[in-house]
């Protein structure tokens, strides 16, 4: 064991002399900084004293609280605090030393979570200063300590808002964050959450204060939105349902920076106001242009639906009118761009649709019909330019493409239409029907000079299928409601006569006007039905506007059913949608007189069947027989008068055995056996005017006018008509008629008829 030399008592009290020059210059300092340390400001010994000697221990917990209290007592002390927090940081930033930066950084948040007083302004300087020098440096752990300070900052409410306090460089650094390109995978998505965390708290922060919206301005939306939306692209499968997305959990918001930034996008969009919603919008559209994500468009689909599921409904119609906007802006581009935009505009419509869509029903409407002659204009003059070359190939993928707009364009106005009320739906009826191109009607009518014949039919056709797809579902009390004149006028006109698709999606218009009673589908198909009562049709005593509509617009039903009848490029579906024609009629609308003119129509038919003055073929010739018993049957059990009934049934059984031909479940059948010629048919396979009228006269039916054999109305538009005149037509019957049917009874009708 070492010996220690035993130093005396009195030698101790002797004062030191120092040895050597060495010595007495550090004693000197010693001696300087003790004194200094003795006078430096109190604060700066407390914020000294929470930093140890090694930055593994951490922060001096004793010695914070010390701070923390001192910090709360004197809160005018506050500011100075924080700037010499920041001085310290901003110097072990430099130097690398991320221990001490993690400590300064804890001591800041604990003084800014406990001192809530009017002093804590300048103090918050200090903090974003400092948490701005985190975010300027190049280490991402660092940038993802300053981030979590911001966010914990911005989950506190002041008591008084910062009007002077600006958050433009904290905006274009978390942007920035949110597109980070670091080589190592965990990195970069830690970077990225980082980001959008950041933008969220600059949100939460800005967004509340109405007096202080610089959040709002179009140049920090063009970042925020667009970094957001770039981090969502990243989900793999978006969900395409109709509802709103289901809420992501906890876990998920953490660690998926795309469902994180599409939870701040909902918090973003949800916050916006009446002034402000169309900076929020627009940096969509160009996000979605830049990136060529309209084609395909499920990603835009998803932004749209998240858009306006988390804005308030009564500003839904400024999101619409923006997808508007920027479906004029693109109408130059590729079918598949513009078809995009359109499914998008038609999810947009389907949520709308459940709120508020406000004043831009008509704009719209009209914006979609512009555009379906724009799609159509191109489609012709795709058809025409192309020659028979190598180039055909890519005419007919853009003529394909412009028909996926078309279709688009069509099932957003029917789903658009069906969703209006009445009141709005037959307004939306007359404004498409005005743009129908039918002779005589008004200027409001689609500019059609550019498509020729072949798109003018075609604007008809989608025009038409857009109608139809409004009517669909609409109910009206009186019929005159649903088919007033300047509506059912240019409905009829010859000039949407001229093909068999027109005259088919006519007919299905009418038919959603007429069938008030969900009738329709119970008739579906053109058939002998043996018991009508098991259709259990639902029918109510026809009203007096219904009667006077009868009167007023019969003729013009009754003459557009017949010369539909007659056309050479008729269907088998053209058929049966006379059939149902002529049955809503008798079911909708149909007194005595009516039914008596509606048997005078069918014999009619018959007649010109037997006639054939329009030199139609055979099966035309059979349909139009077959069409005429299956109504013959339907209205003869309708009105239940037991003679009539009878003679139908005797009719229909003697075709049956003798000239099935005849019938609809025959004649429509693929390789039906036809007839040469029906002139040498016995008279009991037709059914007989005398027959009818002494069945009908027997039941108390004024019979008189069965006698006199129904010729259709001459219009000024069938004088100007491609097709033979309406005029002509009825000299040849007249003539023929006796000739044809070897009955004394039809023979004496028409001479009757002549008289």
């Amino acid at each position: 064991m070492k010996d220690y030399v035993q130093v005396p008592a009195a030698e101790l009290e002797k004062p030191y002399e120092l040895t050597s020059a060495r010595e007495s210059a550090t004693f000197l300092c010693l001696r300087v900084c003790c004194c200094c340390s003795a006078l430096r400001p109190r604060y700066k010994r407390l914020v000294d004293n929470i930093f140890p000697e090694d930055p593994k221990d951490g922060l001096v917990k004793a010695d914070m609280e010390k701070l923390t209290f001192y910090a709360v007592s004197a809160p005018e002390k506050l500011d100075r605090i924080g700037s010499y927090l920041a001085e310290r940081l901003s110097r072990d930033v430099v130097r690398h030393r991320s221990g001490y930066v993690l400590i300064a950084m804890e001591a800041l948040d604990q003084l800014l979570m406990a001192c809530h007083s009017q002093s804590i302004k300048p103090f918050v300087e200090s903090f974003l200063h400092m948490v701005a020098k985190l975010l300027e440096s190049g280490e991402p752990k660092l940038q993802v300590l300053g981030t979590n300070s911001f966010v914990k900052f911005a989950n506190i409410e002041e008591d008084t808002p910062s009007y002077h306090r600006r958050y433009d460089f904290f905006v274009s650094r978390f942007s920035a964050m949110c597109h980070s390109c670091d080589s190592d995978p965990e990195t970069r998505t830690e970077i990225r959450i980082a980001g959008i965390r950041g933008i969220q708290g600059v949100v939460r922060k800005t967004v509340n204060d109405e007096l202080r919206a610089t959040i709002w301005e179009p140049q920090h939306m063009d970042k925020i939105v667009p970094s957001l939306l770039f981090n969502m692209q990243k989900i793999e499968e978006v969900d395409s349902r109709i509802g709103p997305p289901p809420s992501p959990s906890a876990a998920d918001k953490e660690e998926n920076p795309a469902v994180l930034a599409e939870n701040c996008l909902r918090e973003l969009l949800g916050r916006a106001t009446f002034g402000n919603m169309n900076n929020a919008v627009r940096p969509v559209f160009a996000h979605l242009d830049h990136h060529r994500l309209w084609d395909p468009n499920e990603f835009a689909v998803h932004c749209f639906k998240i858009i306006m599921y988390s804005i308030q409904a009564q500003y839904s119609h400024h999101v619409i009118q923006e997808i508007l906007g920027h479906l004029d802006a693109r109408k130059k581009d590729s079918p598949r761009v513009r078809a995009g935009i359109i499914q998008v505009l038609l999810e947009a419509v389907a949520i709308a649709a459940k709120g508020s869509i406000g004043p831009t029903v008509l704009e719209v409407f009209n914006t979609l019909l512009k555009h379906l002659r724009l799609s159509v204009e191109f489609e012709a003059y795709d058809l025409q330019g192309g020659s028979i070359s190598s180039a055909n190939l890519n005419t007919s993928s853009k003529d394909s493409d412009e028909k996926i707009v078309q279709n688009a364009i069509i099932q957003t106005i029917g789903f658009f239409g069906s969703n209006l009320p009445d009141y709005q739906r037959s307004e939306i009826m007359m404004f498409i029907m005005g743009k129908v191109p039918v002779f005589g009607t008004s200027t409001h009518t689609l500019d059609i000079s550019q498509l020729g014949d072949l798109g003018t039919r075609r604007i008809q056709i989608m025009l038409l299928r857009s109608l139809l797809m409004v009517t669909s579902g609409y109910k009206a009390k009186t019929i005159v409601t649903a088919l007033p004149g300047s509506f059912l006028d240019p409905l009829l006109s010859p000039s949407l006569m001229e093909d068999y698709e027109l005259r088919q999606l006519v007919l299905e218009v009418m038919h959603n006007l007429m069938d008030r009673h969900d009738n329709r589908a119970k008739l579906r198909g053109i058939r002998i039905i043996p018991d009508v009562a098991d259709l259990k049709i639902k029918r109510e005593k026809i009203c007096r506007q219904d009667t006077s509509f009868m009167k007023k617009n019969g003729q013009q039903l009754y003459r557009h059913i017949y010369l539909g009848c007659k056309e050479e490029d008729n269907v088998q579906k053209n058929y049966e949608l006379l059939y149902t024609s002529l049955a809503l009629i008798t079911i909708e609308l149909a007194n005595e007189e009516v039914v008596i003119d509606l048997i005078r129509l069918a014999i009619a038919l018959q007649d010109s069947a037997i006639i054939n003055e329009d030199n139609l073929p055979m099966f035309h010739r059979c349909g139009i027989m077959a069409l005429v018993a299956a109504y013959l049957n339907f209205v003869s059990q309708m009105i239940a008068v037991p003679a009539f009934c009878q003679h139908v049934s005797k009719v229909i059984e003697i075709r049956t055995m003798e000239a099935p031909y005849f019938l609809p479940e025959h004649i429509f059948r693929d390789k039906c056996m036809l007839p040469k010629s029906l002139e040498k048919h016995d008279k009991n396979l037709y059914f007989l005017t005398n027959k009818i009228a002494e069945s009908l006269g027997g039941s108390g039916y004024s019979v008189e006018r069965l006698s006199v054999p129904y010729v259709p109305q001459v219009t000024d538009e069938d004088r100007l008509s491609r097709r033979k005149s309406i005029v002509d037509t009825v000299s040849i019957q007249v003539d023929i008629l006796p000739n044809s049917i070897p009955s004394d009874d039809v023979n004496k009708a028409t001479e009757d008829s002549q008289v």
